[in-house]
Formats: C-alpha cells, sequence, structure tokens
C-alpha cells in the first residue's frame, strides 16, 4: 500500500490511508508517543501505521495481513509494545509494535461476524483485550468477549446481554474494580465487572444507535462520555448509571462516531467527531466535561471524521484523528480553554 506525507499541505496532517481511517489508539513505544491506526472501506485497505507522534513519521512499514481493520488498541504483552486489531474477518490479533509481526495465531472471535470493537486493559494482573462485534448469525452469543493477551485465550465465556451490533468498548476502573463500558447501535450502553464477567446495574438508556463510548473521570468520579445517531453527547455517573446532567447537542449531523476523553488546562474534556453535513464534511470538537459545554471553534475536515484519541506529545494535549479521506492529523488541544 502506499503512504503519502505531505507536510506542505497541512500542518497537522501525519500521512495518509489508501481508504478510510477507521481506527486510532495512543500509547507509549520505547518511552515515546506513538499513535496507531487501522484502515479499512471500499478498497479494504486492511494496514496498520505506527506514527511517532515527536518527529511526525511513520515507524517503518505498514503492518498488512489483516483484512479491513475496524478496530484497533495499544498495551504491553510481557514488557513490548503491542497493537490489537479487530477486523472485517471476525478475528482479533496481537503485533509486536517494535517487530510489527503477528504474535502468535489470530483470535477468532466470530465465525460468522466481524470484530468492531477493541479496548486493552489489565484483570489481575494480566493484559486483556474486550472485543464487540455483530454475531452475523442467529445466535445472538458473541457480543462482547474478554481475551488474556499473553495466552491469545479467550477467558470464560462471552459476555451477553445485548441484543445487536456492539459498537464500542472503553476499559476503565470502578471502586477498584476493572470494567468495560460497552455501546450497542441497540442503543443501550452496560458496564461489565472483568473479573466476574457480569453485567453490573441495569443498562443505561435514553440514545438511539450508539456509536462511541469514552471512559475518564469527573471530579474525581468514574464517568463514560457516549455519542450517538441522535447527534447529542452525553455523561454518565458510572457509579449510580445516571446520567450527569442533560444530553448536550453536538453539532455534529448525521450523529457522531468518534469520542475520546483526556484532560486540557487541568480540565477534563472529551474530543468528538463526526460527520458534518449533507455534503459529508466532518468536524471535531472539544468540549469541558465539567460544564459539558463546547470549547472553542470546531475543527473543520474535508470528510467525516470516524475515528480520535488523545494523548500528549512534550507535554502537550494532543488529537490524533482519522477519516474518510484516508488522512491522519494530530490537533494541539493545548488552545482550547475557557
Amino acid at each position: 500500500m502506499a503512504l503519502v506525507v505531505n507536510f506542505w499541505r497541512s500542518a497537522d496532517l501525519l500521512g495518509h490511508h489508501d481508504d478510510v481511517v477507521s481506527a486510532v489508539a495512543v500509547g507509549q513505544m520505547n518511552g515515546q508517543p506513538v499513535a496507531v491506526t487501522g484502515g479499512s472501506g471500499f478498497n479494504d485497505d486492511g494496514t496498520v501505521w505506527v506514527w511517532d507522534l515527536t518527529t511526525r513519521q511513520p515507524l517503518g512499514e505498514p503492518i498488512t495481513g489483516h483484512p479491513g481493520v475496524q478496530a484497533v488498541a495499544v498495551g504491553e504483552v510481557n514488557g513490548r509494545p503491542v497493537a490489537v486489531t479487530g477486523g472485517y474477518d471476525g478475528t482479533v490479533r496481537v503485533w509486536d509494535l517494535t517487530t510489527r509481526k503477528l504474535i502468535g495465531e489470530p483470535m477468532v472471535a466470530n465465525r460468522t461476524g466481524f470484530v468492531s470493537a477493541v479496548a486493552v486493559g489489565e484483570v489481575d494482573g494480566r493484559p486483556v483485550a474486550v472485543t464487540g462485534g455483530d454475531w452475523g448469525d442467529a445466535t445472538h452469543k458473541l457480543p462482547v468477549r474478554l481475551w488474556n493477551l499473553t495466552t491469545r485465550q479467550p477467558i470464560g465465556e462471552p459476555m451477553t446481554g445485548h441484543t445487536g451490533l456492539v459498537t464500542a468498548v472503553a476499559v476503565g476502573e470502578v471502586d477498584g474494580r476493572p470494567v468495560a463500558v460497552t455501546g450497542d447501535v441497540d442503543g443501550t450502553v452496560r458496564v461489565w465487572d472483568l473479573v466476574t464477567r457480569q453485567s453490573i446495574g441495569e443498562p443505561m438508556t435514553s440514545h438511539t444507535r450508539v456509536w462511541g463510548v469514552a471512559v475518564g473521570r469527573v471530579n474525581g468520579r468514574p464517568v463514560a462520555v457516549t455519542g450517538s445517531e441522535d447527534e447529542n453527547i452525553r455523561v454518565w455517573d458510572l457509579t449510580t448509571y445516571k446520567l450527569i446532567g442533560e444530553p448536550v447537542p453536538t453539532g455534529h449531523t448525521y450523529g457522531f462516531s468518534a469520542v475520546a476523553v483526556g484532560e486540557v488546562n487541568g480540565r477534563p474534556v472529551a474530543v468528538t467527531g463526526g460527520g458534518g453535513g449533507p455534503d459529508d464534511d466532518g468536524m471535531m470538537r472539544v468540549w469541558d466535561l465539567i460544564t459539558r459545554q463546547p470549547i472553542g471553534e470546531p475543527m473543520g475536515y474535508t470528510n467525516s471524521v470516524f475515528a480520535v484519541a488523545v494523548g500528549r506529545v512534550n507535554g502537550r494535549p494532543v488529537a490524533v484523528t482519522g477519516d474518510g479521506d484516508g488522512d491522519v492529523r494530530m490537533r494541539d488541544l493545548s488552545a482550547y480553554t475557557r
């Protein structure tokens, strides 16, 4: 696959996939901040690129071999940085980011469907991945799975309860327990105890189709931030499973498909991306999670923003986005303050 890097076109453009950039994750590699992006779409780009966010250069050749990458997460296994990908083929794959080689065999999450969401965390000191997707058949038995990333084997039975496509997964901690938060096209958001693999509390409802989930903290309390087809941003208290305040209209038309959380100037923020209008222009917006109000003006794109992740480069908060044009961009968030 060809890669285009053109710093003259835009100061924040890192590079370009051949098709839609469907997934972005931010992490560390050899002490340096990196972004990992996955491509999919009509041309079935199927590549994963690793970007050095300090030098703004790709690191080595792309990772290939996973058709239609839909989801990417970054973690560490046995002291080595890894990327975990989910794809159209129903498999989950673990890649050594130093060698860009596949570790072991693909993990088969679904023989008839696809994997649309991946998050990485830790349970009882073991690195794990949580995956969601579409079962592709009538069994309704494979919405959410937990995987041991060291052995690359599933842990226990699938976590069931969702009734549709699981579109988003995030991992966090509530009352000292590792949890996963999942969103579904059935309009529900669920919280799962990753030790017991049981649903906690009642499903959180009031959405239409949920497209994005992120986990963070506001005023010391764990929260989930969700976005959906109804074009509103919602903040949920993960200890009470209740909505904090009213849903906030985002200005993203056709809903928004990407959300990440971080901190800017000491304030917890959410960064959202989505389609922006009939011509499929896209926008990225920044939100103060305490006031639930937008910060600054939206940043425009020429196509829908399908993926966003938040990190820090040289002490400055940044957002890394992937869009329908195949572009990977890094935006400085430090100017966003009230």
